[in-house]
């Protein structure tokens, strides 16, 4: 949704609102085009199109009944929060539900002959309706009432806008199941075509996201300087000083030493030592509790998985998937605790995060499976059983996440300064061999080796008094 705090031109806002009409009447074609294909409509549309059938109205207007319904449940959660501006959702609302009919009458001539030209259709339909939505959220003008009514349950239950999403979903498949059973005896409007747009859609409009850009500079070029967002710096973009302070950053192998070489290092060298320090940091700067970071940060189970679920955010702008805003949390405090003081980092794509940056030393360790079983069990107190199934979904886990946020394979030696199989040397050597690296790297660039510093590592009871030290942008 727009953000009203900040101030546009009159000619932004009527640029925005034309794509949004026109986002509006894509979006309805989509509609219309699954309707004809008659396969299945999309599960926000299954309930006006079953009733359609049913009743004497059309579809555009049980659209608007539905979602003018939506809008009074939103003022209902919301009470008192609820904005004069939410009531800007009635017009576009009403809106919406003509296109749809205009939509209809559009695509009546359209009869497809068999199946294979009806799945074609349905295709066709999913990608109209996802760029349709597309269109929508970048136009950051007005919520639709669905999305608006999804982000007050987040708002008031604190849950995940994923979630609500898909409940939503099946709830509204649900209904209109019912409909059509009872009123239509037997099944319309809700067949394959239903769970090809649940499932295809919200990936569509992710992918726009990512490869489609001549939308966003045409927005930002009616905008006044004033109304710019500032992009969050990336890896390719942010700026270091020359003289950047030492910065080792550790990737490693689940059971193969990361955590213990990583603290001896940050001690010799009398520097600061971050692993899952940086849980706490993250939560005292990012509002997000340290329970959630920890479920959300360094693993991905599946990446199709994140992507089947993650598509349900792409349909707002306000809302980001938990790991997706653990990740960018994440990355501001690492940018900015490098950049306060020399120190070590494990994990969580640190040598990624402060690409190009100046006296960046990453690591990569790894051992023999044997060593690392015995270290699981010995230090985590993993069941001999089950280790070797604890440690493949480990490493599974971190290399999908590497991998989704940084496009590169965790472990692949070119993203590394040095990697090390700690079987071979052991935990104190390995360490050793690290320093001498380092020394070795910092003698031939003419950096100086980090002055020891008398700071405690954060913990849960110190890092709120660190969060003046860490202040993010």
């Amino acid at each position: 949704m727009a953000d009203y705090h900040v101030r546009r031109s009159i000619g932004e806002h009527i640029l925005r609102c034309f794509v949004l009409v026109a986002a509006l009447f894509i979006m309805s074609l989509g509609i219309a085009l699954s309707a004809k294909a008659s396969l299945g409509v999309s599960p926000i549309s299954c309930t006006p199109y079953v009733l359609s059938l049913a009743l004497p109205l059309s579809m555009g207007t049980i659209t608007i009944l539905m979602h003018l319904s939506f809008v009074a449940v939103q003022a209902a959660l919301l009470k008192r929060q609820f904005r004069p501006v939410h009531l800007l959702q009635i017009p576009v609302v009403f809106v919406f539900g003509m296109l749809t009919d205009f939509s209809m009458w559009l695509v009546s001539p359209l009869e497809p002959a068999g199946y294979a030209w009806s799945a074609v259709i349905c295709l066709l339909s999913c990608v109209i309706l996802g760029f349709g939505v597309f269109m929508q959220v970048k136009a950051d003008a007005v919520l639709l009432a669905a999305e608006g009514m999804n982000l007050a349950f987040v708002k008031l239950f604190k849950w995940e806008f994923g979630a609500v999403k898909t409940g939503m979903d099946c709830t509204l498949v649900c209904i209109g199941l019912a409909c059509s059973l009872f009123l239509l005896h037997g099944l319309s409007g809700i067949r394959e075509g239903t769970v090809v747009a649940a499932i295809l859609v919200g990936m569509i409009v992710r992918f726009f996201n990512k490869h489609v850009f001549w939308l966003d500079r045409l927005l930002e070029r009616a905008a006044r300087p004033g109304a710019m967002r500032e992009p969050l710096p990336s890896a390719e973009t942010a700026a270091y000083a020359p003289d950047a302070p030492l910065v080792i950053s550790i990737d490693r192998e689940y059971g193969s030493g990361g955590h213990a070489i990583g603290a001896m290092i940050a001690e010799r060298l009398g520097i600061q030592f971050y692993d899952s320090e940086l849980v706490y940091l993250t939560a005292a700067q990012s509002g997000l509790t340290p329970d959630y970071i920890r479920r959300h940060e360094q693993q991905l189970a599946s990446r199709f998985l994140y992507e089947l679920y993650a598509q349900n955010y792409a349909y707002t702008a306000e809302e980001q998937p938990p790991e997706d805003a653990t990740f960018l949390a994440q990355s501001k405090v690492i940018r900015d605790i490098a950049a306060k003081h020399a120190c070590v980092i494990v994990g969580r794509c640190a040598n990624f995060i402060l690409k190009g940056r100046p006296n960046l030393f990453s690591v990569f360790l790894h051992a023999d499976p044997a060593t690392r079983m015995q270290r699981v069990v010995e230090n985590y107190g993993v069941s001999p059983r089950s280790v070797a199934r604890t440690m493949d979904t480990m490493d599974s886990r971190r290399r999908n996440h590497c991998l989704h946020y940084t496009g590169q394979e965790l472990g692949n030696a070119r993203l590394y300064d040095l990697c090390i199989n700690t079987s071979d040397y052991g935990l104190e050597r390995t360490a050793e061999l690290i320093l001498e690296a380092v020394k070795t790297r910092t003698q031939e660039t003419s950096a100086p080796l980090p002055t020891p510093i008398a700071e405690q590592t954060p913990s849960p009871a110190n890092a709120e008094n660190l969060q003046g030290e860490i202040a993010l942008a």
